[in-house]
């Protein structure tokens, strides 16, 4: 059996306990995110009213009314670095391979543009081999490696730090 149909939208307020249950299911992969389980709702609600007031961009896949992945760029707060989002995405185990990875990039970098953001970065584990390969079609560059920045279940793993320059307009 296939995976229904999915829409790809902005992320609202109301969408903050899909968007956490989801965050929370790849989270416990232990693979692809920094977190080995989502953080308190409480706290997550804290941290995205932070993030949506400095100007997120937050794409959310859901399916069955279920948020089922995510891609948000979230803009530095500091003078002189505004111009810089971190990206943050994830897609629960049974939409990945879909094209909705590119889809949620695309729209978010795209949202990001358009709010005068020209770098993108983000850190990935060097494991994450489909994840890389996806940042570098959409122009990241590889900048640098954290060696053994993770040591999880005794394994020891570098994280890449790649990032995304577009021009600015004038």
């Amino acid at each position: 059996m296939s995976p229904s149909p999915v829409e790809l939208r902005r992320a609202t307020v109301r969408d903050l306990e899909g968007f956490w249950r989801c965050l929370d299911a790849v989270a416990r992969e232990r693979r692809y995110l920094a977190l080995v389980e989502a953080p308190p709702l409480e706290e997550a609600q804290a941290f995205l009213e932070d993030a949506r007031a400095r100007g997120m961009v937050q794409l959310l896949a859901v399916a069955e009314g279920e948020v089922v992945g995510w891609c948000d760029a979230i803009p530095k707060p500091y003078e002189g670095m505004r111009h810089r989002a971190s990206l943050g995405m994830g897609l629960l185990p049974a939409y990945r391979g879909r094209g909705l990875g590119t889809r949620l990039l695309v729209g978010t970098l795209e949202g990001a543009a358009a709010q005068g953001i020209t770098r993108v970065e983000l850190e990935v584990f060097a494991t994450n081999e489909r994840a890389i390969a996806l940042y570098e079609r959409h122009g990241f560059a590889h900048e640098g490696r954290k060696r053994g920045a993770r040591v999880l279940d005794g394994r020891s793993e570098d994280i890449l730090c790649m990032a995304r320059l577009a021009r600015p307009e004038g």
